[in-house]
Order: C-alpha cells, then sequence, then structure tokens
C-alpha cells in the first residue's frame, strides 16, 4: 500500500492505494517466536524494489484435544482456530486460550455448551490463567508495545485492571492456592527472570533474577514449592528444577537432561514436563522429607506444541489427561523467487499522484 504526504503539513493526502500484490508477510510461520508480520520487501534510495511474492499463509487450524497418559487424542470441539495456550477452569467447565495468526484476542470457551466468547479483543493479549476461584483471568497486553500483567473478570464484564508496570515484556504463569501470590516471568533481552507479585499488598518482589535465563515458574499445589526452568548448567538448555516458595534451601534438579514447561500433578504426586514432543514425568515424595524420583518417559507426539516463556498446556481436574493444541501439520513454505523492479519510483508516482 502506499498514500501521498505533504511534507509541509506532516499529514497524509487521500486514500491508501494498493501498489504491489502478493507480497509474502512474515506471519504464521512453524516458529511462532519469529512471526513479526512484516512484508517482505525493500526499497533501494536508487528507486529499486526488491520482493519475496507470496502473500500471507493462513492461519493455522489447531484443535483442543485431551491426551491421556498414553498419548491417545481425543478432541474436545471440532472448532479449528490458532489456539495457543488453553487452561482450565478450576471447576473444569471452561478453557482460556489466545489466538495468533491474523486475528489476535483471547476468550473463554465453554467445553459443555461448545460456545467460546471472545473476553479481550483490542490490542494484543496473550497467556491467560485463571485465578483459584475461577472469577477472573490474568493476563499479557500491551497496546502493539510491551506485554505487561493485567487482570479482569472472566466474563469480560469489566474493564482490564492493571497490575505491573515495566519496560521488559512479561507473562503470567502461575498462582498459588490460596490466590494471593502470582509468579511470571519478565524478559531482559534474551534473560529471563521469574518474579512474584503479592496481591495483598501490591508488590512485585524478584524470586530469581541471575545471570541466566529462567521461565516457567509453577506453584506446588499446597503452595510451598515452585517448579521452574533454568540454564544455569548448559547456557541455551533448560532443565527443571525445584525451590521452596521461599526462595531459599536447596535446589532439587528433576529432568537429568534438558527439559520445560514443568506442570505439578493436582494431588502434588507427580511433576509432568516436556522435552520438545515428549511428556516425561517424575513421582514426587513429601514425607518425611520432599524427593523427587527419576523420571520416565510418558509419550511422544510430535504434533503437540511448543511454546514459551510459560506452559502452554494443561491437566484434567482428575489428573489423568493433559489439555493441549494439537498443531496443524504444515510444510514449511519455501520461498522460491525474489521479484526486482528497476524505476519503481516513477510507478509510485503514477498510481499515487500528489498533484504537485
Amino acid at each position: 500500500m502506499a498514500v501521498a504526504f505533504d511534507l509541509q503539513k506532516l499529514e497524509v493526502i487521500g486514500q491508501p492505494v494498493p501498489v504491489v500484490p502478493d507480497v509474502m508477510h512474515f506471519l504464521n510461520s512453524n516458529n511462532s517466536d519469529h512471526n513479526s508480520g512484516a512484508g517482505q520487501y525493500h526499497i533501494s534510495d536508487s528507486g529499486s524494489l526488491a520482493y519475496a511474492p507470496g502473500g500471507i499463509i493462513p492461519d493455522p487450524e489447531n484443535l483442543l484435544v485431551w491426551v491421556d497418559q498414553k498419548g491417545n487424542e481425543e478432541p474436545i470441539s471440532s472448532h479449528t482456530k490458532p489456539y495457543f495456550a488453553p487452561r482450565l477452569s478450576p471447576d473444569g467447565q471452561k478453557i482460556v486460550y489466545f489466538t495468533g495468526g491474523t486475528e489476535a484476542y483471547t476468550a473463554v470457551y465453554d467445553i459443555d455448551r461448545d460456545i467460546a466468547t471472545q473476553v479481550i479483543s483490542e490490542g494484543i493479549s496473550s497467556w491467560p490463567i485463571w485465578t483459584p476461584d475461577g472469577s477472573k483471568i490474568v493476563f499479557a497486553w500491551s497496546d502493539y508495545s510491551i506485554d505487561n500483567i493485567y487482570m479482569m473478570p472472566a466474563d469480560g464484564s469489566k474493564a482490564m485492571e492493571r497490575l505491573t508496570t515495566s519496560e521488559n515484556y512479561q507473562a503470567p504463569s502461575s498462582f498459588s492456592q490460596d490466590g494471593n501470590l502470582l509468579a511470571y516471568v519478565e524478559s531482559r533481552g534474551e534473560i529471563g527472570d521469574i518474579l512474584i507479585y503479592d496481591f495483598r499488598d501490591k508488590s512485585t518482589s524478584p524470586f530469581l533474577a541471575t545471570e541466566h535465563n529462567e521461565g516457567y515458574p509453577e506453584f506446588s499445589p499446597d503452595g510451598r514449592w515452585i517448579a521452574y526452568c533454568s540454564d544455569q548448567e548448559d547456557e541455551g538448555l533448560f532443565k527443571v528444577y525445584i525451590r521452596s516458595s521461599s526462595g531459599t534451601g536447596e535446589t532439587i534438579k528433576v529432568s537429568p537432561e534438558w527439559g520445560h514447561s514443568p506442570l505439578w500433578a493436582r494431588d502434588g504426586k507427580k511433576i509432568f514436563y516436556k522435552r520438545g514432543r515428549q511428556m516425561w514425568v517424575a513421582d514426587v515424595q513429601t514425607k518425611p522429607s520432599f524427593s523427587v524420583g527419576r523420571p520416565r518417559l510418558l509419550f511422544e507426539n510430535r504434533r503437540l506444541s511448543v511454546i514459551n516463556p510459560v506452559r502452554g498446556y494443561d491437566i484434567s481436574l482428575d489428573d489423568q489427561s493433559f489439555l493441549m493444541v494439537k498443531s496443524e501439520e504444515r510444510e514449511p513454505r519455501p520461498m522460491t523467487e525474489m521479484i526486482l523492479i528497476q524505476n519503481w519510483f516513477e510507478e509510485i508516482k503514477r498510481l499515487v499522484p500528489t498533484g504537485k
């Protein structure tokens, strides 16, 4: 698109018009971290245009599924959307999620009624999680700038309330069972820190803020422990650890090799984590002292999505099945040609005359 611009008044003139069709956009790629949405073109100072054709890749058609501990899938709904990071409500009746792609919004899905209701459609919202009583959701939101953390009623009946203010990207991850504490991730460039927001006095304090990359914090059901990931042993390679939620005492390593996205069983007797497309589990004992058993592989499924910096799946109320996104299987879209248009400024003058 192009529109005439008045340099004296510093304002546009007239309406935008299409000038080049079918320009490729970096959107809906297999690696969601790289989905900037930017058009793949460049204009030289001398007036030449180079671009990659291809247009916009359609949104992925993902499914919400239950996956049992043997890896068997059962669709929750027949609706396909670019689902991300579903979380089950405390009563097990609803799912909150956010979408990516050409439309970005947060919605609540009623499982029994098979109806999804958008609760946040303005700005960019992501990583929604339920408060322990199920009355509200906490999420990351921005007006297309830097995501900070907000809260609103789960039915969207009231405006969002801002909880944190930072120049760094933030993503909520997990509540303590009493609802007083929220663990979230704040990114300083390539480094993630784990912070705790206290609703009682609206204060923020660090749980882990080191030179290492940390993420995926998860409170244990009794609130005494936090599972998390860190690359403290191997830079760039996450492993799963557990520490007291007070931030003091021994650090317990869960995953001998790399792993991410830890999740406690609701009874606190197991801890699950992902290793790429694999799901692993380790037994947890709390008496006579806290200990974690040797992890074992549950299943592998290459079509179950992997996201960060917080977990993108949940577990059923009976601890028997995982709530996950089954991602659409799509081949990478190759860029097979580049088009060069010389003297393109002359074409722009014809298509978008300034009247001067």
